[in-house]
């Protein structure tokens, strides 16, 4: 099996006798910034649509996993096989209207179940403990709410979410007012916590969403550059006030382009 070839690709790479000294100097540690970077080319490769990198990228996280369970394998704490194992069985006892006589469930129901079966398993542990502190702070926000939310904490309409932003908005700018940094620091985390969950209420990922402001700001910079670049000058040249309304002229035209309408 192709899996089964994976692990001994990864074990030879790791023997003491004849494998590769790179591979056995890494630990769980050193693997980390790895781990994540291939995470990250797998949601780019989708983000992209492209299945060919999708395949590719799929590929390198998976090796990432196998190289991890090896390194547990070798100080004889548990295999590859452990890890499949374990997993299939919280797919199955998670999944009661599937695999067992549960009662039928929409996607949402199911969600809440996963989460009330995963509680009762650990009821001594918060729920929201399963979310990982290394995560992006915008989308740990997310998850947080997200798993908040199937926990019965949320609101019940939009606007009581968007009425709480206004309050966060407000908070802020008191805050800004005064002065004090702490204060602002404070007060800036519950503004953006605040918006992402009224991202949550309109259906829309903050983090996809934010991604894609970021890829418009650099298109448009870029086309900024160009002009200024035109023009025989460097950024560094024009003062901040042309800055902006080349950026605000390049910004219009490339609505214009798009089909977009003018604000």
């Amino acid at each position: 099996m192709p899996l089964e070839r994976l692990r001994r690709i990864v074990r030879r790479l790791r023997a003491k006798r004849g494998g590769c000294p790179w591979d056995r100097r890494q630990t769980h540690k050193s693997l980390k910034a790895s781990l994540l970077e291939e995470t990250y080319e797998v949601l780019d490769a989708i983000d992209r649509n492209d299945n060919k990198a999708l395949r590719e990228e799929l590929g390198d996280l998976l090796l990432q996993i196998v190289f991890h369970a090896a390194i547990e394998e070798e100080q004889g704490r548990f295999r590859l096989e452990d890890v499949i194992r374990e997993h299939c069985e919280k797919l199955v006892r998670r999944h009661p209207h599937v695999f067992a006589r549960g009662r039928k469930v929409d996607a949402a129901g199911a969600l809440r179940q996963w989460e009330h079966i995963k509680h009762a398993e650990k009821p001594s542990r918060s729920g929201l403990a399963s979310v990982p502190k290394a995560l992006p702070a915008l989308y740990r926000a997310t998850r947080i709410q997200a798993k908040a939310s199937r926990l019965g904490f949320e609101w019940r309409r939009r606007e009581q979410a968007i009425a709480k932003f206004d309050e966060e908005l407000g908070e802020f700018r008191r805050a800004m007012h005064r002065g004090h940094r702490g204060a602002i620091a404070h007060e800036l985390g519950d503004l953006l916590f605040a918006l992402a969950k009224v991202a949550r209420f309109m259906h829309l990922d903050p983090e996809d969403t934010l991604q894609a402001a970021n890829r418009r700001f650099i298109d448009r910079f870029g086309r900024l550059e160009r002009t200024v670049a035109a023009s025989g000058r460097r950024m560094h040249e024009v003062r901040p006030e042309e800055l902006y309304r080349l950026w605000r002229a390049g910004n219009l035209r490339g609505r214009r382009h798009q089909g977009g309408r003018r604000p």
